[in-house]
Protein backbone atom coordinates (compact mmCIF):
# COMPACT_ATOMS: atom_id res chain seq x y z
CA UNK A 1 0.00 0.00 0.00
CA UNK A 2 1.41 3.50 -1.16
CA UNK A 3 1.85 6.15 1.61
CA UNK A 4 -0.56 8.33 -0.46
CA UNK A 5 -3.36 5.77 -0.34
CA UNK A 6 -2.54 4.57 3.91
CA UNK A 7 -2.99 8.47 4.92
CA UNK A 8 -5.80 8.50 2.67
CA UNK A 9 -7.63 5.22 4.56
CA UNK A 10 -6.39 6.93 8.35
CA UNK A 11 -7.58 9.79 7.94
CA UNK A 12 -10.87 8.18 6.53
CA UNK A 13 -11.21 6.44 9.54
CA UNK A 14 -10.82 9.25 11.84
CA UNK A 15 -13.01 11.54 10.29
CA UNK A 16 -15.47 9.09 10.56
CA UNK A 17 -15.56 8.05 13.91
CA UNK A 18 -15.14 11.61 15.48
CA UNK A 19 -11.70 11.04 16.69
CA UNK A 20 -9.13 13.63 14.44
CA UNK A 21 -7.97 15.88 16.77
CA UNK A 22 -8.18 19.64 16.64
CA UNK A 23 -10.52 19.36 14.17
CA UNK A 24 -13.90 21.66 14.59
CA UNK A 25 -16.86 22.22 11.84
CA UNK A 26 -16.51 25.62 10.78
CA UNK A 27 -20.04 27.75 9.93
CA UNK A 28 -18.96 29.29 5.96
CA UNK A 29 -22.58 30.68 6.05
CA UNK A 30 -23.13 33.42 8.84
CA UNK A 31 -27.33 32.51 8.80
CA UNK A 32 -27.53 36.31 8.31
CA UNK A 33 -26.09 37.48 5.10
CA UNK A 34 -24.34 36.39 2.09
CA UNK A 35 -20.95 37.95 2.67
CA UNK A 36 -18.37 36.11 1.98
CA UNK A 37 -20.51 34.36 -1.26
CA UNK A 38 -20.72 35.39 -5.04
CA UNK A 39 -23.52 34.81 -8.00
CA UNK A 40 -22.12 33.03 -10.69
CA UNK A 41 -23.73 32.22 -14.23
CA UNK A 42 -27.73 32.85 -14.54
CA UNK A 43 -29.93 34.96 -12.82
CA UNK A 44 -32.20 33.51 -10.34
CA UNK A 45 -32.41 34.88 -7.29
CA UNK A 46 -30.85 34.31 -3.52
CA UNK A 47 -31.82 35.48 -0.55
CA UNK A 48 -31.70 34.51 3.25
CA UNK A 49 -34.54 33.77 5.49
CA UNK A 50 -35.07 32.15 8.49
CA UNK A 51 -30.82 31.29 8.57
CA UNK A 52 -31.16 29.32 4.95
CA UNK A 53 -30.29 30.77 1.88
CA UNK A 54 -32.87 30.57 -0.22
CA UNK A 55 -32.58 30.18 -4.15
CA UNK A 56 -35.55 31.22 -6.34
CA UNK A 57 -35.65 30.30 -10.18
CA UNK A 58 -36.32 32.99 -12.61
CA UNK A 59 -37.60 31.60 -16.24
CA UNK A 60 -35.48 31.62 -18.89
CA UNK A 61 -32.12 31.91 -17.20
CA UNK A 62 -29.29 29.24 -17.09
CA UNK A 63 -27.87 27.16 -13.69
CA UNK A 64 -27.13 29.87 -11.36
CA UNK A 65 -24.81 29.40 -8.83
CA UNK A 66 -24.00 31.13 -5.40
CA UNK A 67 -20.09 30.46 -5.00
CA UNK A 68 -17.58 30.78 -1.72
CA UNK A 69 -15.14 33.07 -2.36
CA UNK A 70 -13.40 30.56 -0.07
CA UNK A 71 -11.60 27.86 -2.62
CA UNK A 72 -11.10 23.94 -1.14
CA UNK A 73 -9.17 21.35 -1.27
CA UNK A 74 -9.33 18.52 1.12
CA UNK A 75 -12.33 18.83 3.22
CA UNK A 76 -15.92 17.61 5.23
CA UNK A 77 -18.58 19.27 4.19
CA UNK A 78 -22.17 19.61 6.54
CA UNK A 79 -25.36 21.38 4.98
CA UNK A 80 -28.96 20.31 4.82
CA UNK A 81 -31.51 20.85 1.97
CA UNK A 82 -34.79 21.49 1.40
CA UNK A 83 -35.98 21.51 -2.14
CA UNK A 84 -39.50 22.13 -4.42
CA UNK A 85 -40.65 19.24 -5.60
CA UNK A 86 -39.92 19.69 -9.65
CA UNK A 87 -36.34 21.20 -9.05
CA UNK A 88 -33.19 19.71 -9.49
CA UNK A 89 -30.52 21.51 -7.63
CA UNK A 90 -26.48 20.44 -6.83
CA UNK A 91 -23.98 21.70 -4.62
CA UNK A 92 -20.08 22.05 -6.70
CA UNK A 93 -17.47 20.96 -5.09
CA UNK A 94 -13.95 22.24 -6.23
CA UNK A 95 -15.10 24.22 -8.99
CA UNK A 96 -14.13 26.58 -11.43
CA UNK A 97 -14.65 28.74 -13.95
CA UNK A 98 -14.06 28.55 -17.79
CA UNK A 99 -12.67 31.77 -19.48
CA UNK A 100 -12.42 34.19 -16.18
CA UNK A 101 -13.57 35.13 -13.21
CA UNK A 102 -17.40 35.68 -15.32
CA UNK A 103 -17.04 31.97 -16.98
CA UNK A 104 -18.70 29.05 -16.83
CA UNK A 105 -18.78 27.18 -13.37
CA UNK A 106 -17.73 23.89 -14.06
CA UNK A 107 -16.61 20.93 -11.50
CA UNK A 108 -18.05 18.16 -9.33
CA UNK A 109 -21.56 18.39 -8.29
CA UNK A 110 -23.28 16.26 -5.48
CA UNK A 111 -26.55 15.72 -6.62
CA UNK A 112 -29.87 16.85 -5.19
CA UNK A 113 -32.63 15.83 -6.50
CA UNK A 114 -36.51 14.86 -5.55
CA UNK A 115 -36.72 10.91 -5.09
CA UNK A 116 -40.76 10.99 -6.57
CA UNK A 117 -42.45 7.43 -6.97
CA UNK A 118 -39.52 5.73 -7.79
CA UNK A 119 -36.44 7.16 -6.27
CA UNK A 120 -34.16 9.43 -7.87
CA UNK A 121 -30.27 9.97 -8.40
CA UNK A 122 -29.80 12.61 -5.01
CA UNK A 123 -26.21 12.38 -3.48
CA UNK A 124 -24.33 11.09 -6.71
CA UNK A 125 -21.18 12.74 -8.91
CA UNK A 126 -21.94 15.21 -11.75
CA UNK A 127 -19.42 16.76 -13.76
CA UNK A 128 -21.32 20.48 -14.60
CA UNK A 129 -20.05 21.62 -17.91
CA UNK A 130 -17.08 19.32 -17.02
CA UNK A 131 -17.88 15.93 -19.35
CA UNK A 132 -21.51 14.68 -17.36
CA UNK A 133 -21.83 11.94 -15.06
CA UNK A 134 -18.60 11.07 -13.25
CA UNK A 135 -19.96 8.01 -11.18
CA UNK A 136 -20.71 5.23 -13.65
CA UNK A 137 -24.25 4.49 -14.98
CA UNK A 138 -24.55 1.14 -13.29
CA UNK A 139 -23.42 2.82 -9.58
CA UNK A 140 -26.16 5.07 -9.86
CA UNK A 141 -29.20 3.52 -8.33
CA UNK A 142 -32.21 4.95 -8.13
CA UNK A 143 -33.12 5.51 -4.31
CA UNK A 144 -35.52 7.14 -1.83
CA UNK A 145 -33.20 7.92 0.63
CA UNK A 146 -34.20 11.61 0.05
CA UNK A 147 -37.01 13.07 1.95
CA UNK A 148 -39.42 15.02 -0.74
CA UNK A 149 -40.50 18.24 1.28
CA UNK A 150 -38.22 18.42 4.37
CA UNK A 151 -34.74 19.09 5.59
CA UNK A 152 -32.04 16.88 4.30
CA UNK A 153 -28.55 16.20 6.07
CA UNK A 154 -25.70 15.74 3.33
CA UNK A 155 -22.20 14.92 4.06
CA UNK A 156 -19.32 15.33 1.53
CA UNK A 157 -15.96 13.87 2.03
CA UNK A 158 -13.55 15.00 -0.32
CA UNK A 159 -10.13 13.98 -0.03
CA UNK A 160 -7.34 13.32 -2.62
CA UNK A 161 -8.99 11.71 -5.48
CA UNK A 162 -11.93 9.79 -3.35
CA UNK A 163 -15.40 11.60 -3.07
CA UNK A 164 -18.00 10.14 -0.29
CA UNK A 165 -21.66 11.04 0.22
CA UNK A 166 -23.71 10.27 2.84
CA UNK A 167 -26.94 11.65 3.07
CA UNK A 168 -29.47 11.39 5.95
CA UNK A 169 -26.41 9.13 7.79
CA UNK A 170 -27.11 6.74 4.63
CA UNK A 171 -23.85 6.61 2.57
CA UNK A 172 -24.41 7.16 -1.21
CA UNK A 173 -21.59 7.64 -2.90
CA UNK A 174 -17.96 6.18 -2.72
CA UNK A 175 -16.17 7.42 -5.98
CA UNK A 176 -12.50 7.45 -6.70
CA UNK A 177 -11.91 9.89 -9.95
CA UNK A 178 -8.67 10.72 -10.47
CA UNK A 179 -8.87 12.50 -13.75
CA UNK A 180 -10.96 15.04 -12.15
CA UNK A 181 -8.83 15.39 -9.38
CA UNK A 182 -6.20 16.33 -11.63
CA UNK A 183 -7.85 18.98 -13.32
CA UNK A 184 -9.98 20.47 -10.16
CA UNK A 185 -8.34 20.09 -7.12
CA UNK A 186 -9.16 22.78 -5.26
CA UNK A 187 -12.10 25.11 -6.26
CA UNK A 188 -15.08 26.82 -4.56
CA UNK A 189 -18.25 25.88 -3.50
CA UNK A 190 -21.55 26.46 -5.20
CA UNK A 191 -25.20 26.67 -4.40
CA UNK A 192 -26.85 25.58 -7.71
CA UNK A 193 -30.30 27.05 -8.87
CA UNK A 194 -31.11 24.92 -11.91
CA UNK A 195 -32.93 26.77 -15.10
CA UNK A 196 -36.30 25.63 -16.00
CA UNK A 197 -38.50 25.18 -18.36
CA UNK A 198 -40.82 27.56 -19.85
CA UNK A 199 -43.85 28.22 -18.41
CA UNK A 200 -43.03 26.17 -14.76
CA UNK A 201 -42.13 27.38 -11.39
CA UNK A 202 -41.12 29.76 -10.03
CA UNK A 203 -39.28 26.89 -7.55
CA UNK A 204 -36.98 27.53 -4.42
CA UNK A 205 -34.65 25.41 -2.76
CA UNK A 206 -33.07 26.10 0.62
CA UNK A 207 -29.70 24.85 2.49
CA UNK A 208 -29.00 25.82 6.18
CA UNK A 209 -26.19 25.03 8.24
CA UNK A 210 -23.47 24.96 6.02
CA UNK A 211 -19.96 23.43 8.08
CA UNK A 212 -17.05 22.38 7.14
CA UNK A 213 -13.64 20.86 8.40
CA UNK A 214 -10.37 21.90 5.89
CA UNK A 215 -7.98 18.60 5.82
CA UNK A 216 -4.85 18.39 5.14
Amino acid sequence: MTKHILSMVVLSFLVLNGTAKDKAYEPIFDGKTLKGWTQRNGTATYRVEKSAIVGKTKEGSPNSFLCSNKLYGNFDLKFEVKVDNGLNSGVQIRSQTKDGPKGRVNGPQVEIEMSGKNGAESGYIYGEAAGGWMTPKDKRKPHKHFKDGKWNAYRVLAQGSRIQVWINSTQISDLVHEEKFQSHPKGFIGLQVHGIRKGSGPFEVSWRNLEIIELK
